[in-house]
């Protein structure tokens, strides 16, 4: 594969030197703090949906408010194939950094809209409408964002090393999950179900919107990982040209990004509600064990991507997909019936630990696999399709699935997309030995 340029800090600039592990490691913290205000902002519409779903969808019970704010929850991801086009050319053409910092600042404006939203019984069904567009635009937003950190994060990072330091994009994801969850928890220490109800589901998107303001102010003084050269060919940022020289790449990513999305929103953003759901568990225990959940998978992550580099990226998709083919049938039937939140918290992580072997290298397995002319868009196209098909809907496939009441369905429609995911990785060759990124610096 042909290698790319060294990677400068601006256009004109010293470029940054392949060992200087100082400024690159830098470039990563740097990128991961608006990753991480991407995410919370985004999360904590799932997380505090508990709260407002009443306040939008005032008809029906409580799995019919849920199903409501879920398929809205969704809506926002059918608007991510569109920012994975956009901001990924965006970032093939005019750089990585320039579409990292106008992504964040969409998200500060879709998080500050909800905010300020009036309620169903302010101005009617203009309040659902109004909910929506905000989470399309959110949607927007962080369907570029994914791409592009992505694409920036394996750029920065060492040779050799990069399955750990790319690895730090989903701890920064996770991280905003958490963060969303563990504000939604200091909040229930302080407020009472009313006030929650009322007014204090606005709290969280208020902070979200400033701290999406910090980020952006952050991400002014990051090094451009993107040259000349490659923004320049004709082929940077082209769709054409991506799905003429790099379909079965497009495709293969793809594949294994539906199943990896679906598994990876059942246990987390799902899975609280499937606690308090299904298990019966009451609300404040069910965001207490996914806080401690999300927090031990986030501090998985380094170790997962450390682990890829020795093994392989490709062997760790491998163990993904049996894994989870294997385990997601028996951890759902088990948590069901949970009632200890201690044995929830167990066999959560259980599930967290296979989703780690696809998390910890998400991003940079795409990215290898593309080169730096189309890049950004070949990782945030092709994830952001799959991500909005599979991702997105879990939500709403689970809950409709339960109204139903076919839920063990789910189960298997996880299982069926996971198995997809394993064909995938086995018949594809090992980027990390074989992708573009092998030679670059």
């Amino acid at each position: 594969m042909d290698a790319s340029p060294s990677i400068g800090i601006r256009d004109g600039a010293q470029p940054l030197a392949p060992h200087d592990t100082r400024r690159r490691i830098f470039a990563i913290v740097g990128a991961s703090s608006g990753n991480l205000v991407e995410w919370f902002d985004f999360y904590i519409y799932s997380f505090c949906a508990i709260y407002f779903a009443s306040s939008f969808f005032p008809k029906g019970n409580p799995t019919t408010q849920l199903l409501n704010t879920a398929g809205v929850f969704a809506a926002g991801f059918l608007m991510r194939p569109i920012g994975g086009w956009l901001f990924g050319r965006l970032a093939d053409k005019r750089g990585r950094r320039t579409s990292m910092m106008v992504s964040v600042f969409m998200m500060c404006g879709g998080s500050l809209m909800i905010a300020c939203l009036p309620t169903y019984n302010a101005v009617g069904t203009l309040a659902p409408a109004l909910l929506l567009l905000a989470r399309l635009i959110q949607g927007l937003s962080v369907g570029g964002e994914y791409g592009t950190s992505a694409t920036y994060m394996s750029e920065v990072a060492l040779r050799g090393r990069r399955g750990f330091f790319a690895s730090f994009q989903y701890v920064t994801l996770i991280g905003g999950q958490l963060l969303a969850v563990l504000v939604l928890v200091i909040l229930q220490q302080f407020l009472s179900e009313e006030e929650l109800h009322a007014w204090g589901w606005r709290i969280p998107f208020v902070l979200g919107a400033m701290a999406a303001l910090v980020a952006r102010y952050l991400r002014r003084s990051l090094a451009e990982t993107s040259t000349q050269e490659s923004r320049a060919r004709k082929e940077s940022g082209s769709v054409a040209a991506l799905l003429r020289n790099h379909r079965r790449a497009f495709l293969t990513v793809v594949a294994f990004t539906a199943g990896g999305s679906l598994i990876f929103y059942t246990f987390t953003t799902y899975m609280q509600k499937y606690l308090l759901n299904t298990a019966g568990m009451d609300a404040k225990r069910a965001s207490l064990v996914m806080t401690c959940a999300l927090f031990t998978f986030m501090i998985l992550q380094p170790a997962f991507g450390a682990l890829s580099d020795r093994i392989g990226r490709r062997t760790s998709m491998v163990w993904f997909g049996a894994l989870s083919v294997l385990g997601t049938v028996p951890i759902m039937y088990a948590l069901r019936t949970v009632s200890s939140p201690y044995a929830a918290f167990g066999l959560v992580m259980i599930a967290l630990c296979i989703v780690s072997f696809y998390t910890s290298i998400s991003g940079l397995i795409k990215s290898e696999m593309f080169p730096p002319e189309v890049r950004a868009l070949g990782v945030g196209l092709s994830y952001a399709l799959a991500n909005a098909a599979f991702g997105g809907t879990a939500e709403y496939v689970a809950l409709w699935m339960k109204s139903i009441g076919s839920e063990p369905m789910f189960y298997w429609y996880v299982t069926a997309l996971c198995a997809l995911a394993l064909v995938v990785s086995w018949r594809m060759p090992d980027p990390a030995t074989k992708g573009y990124l092998v030679n670059e610096p």
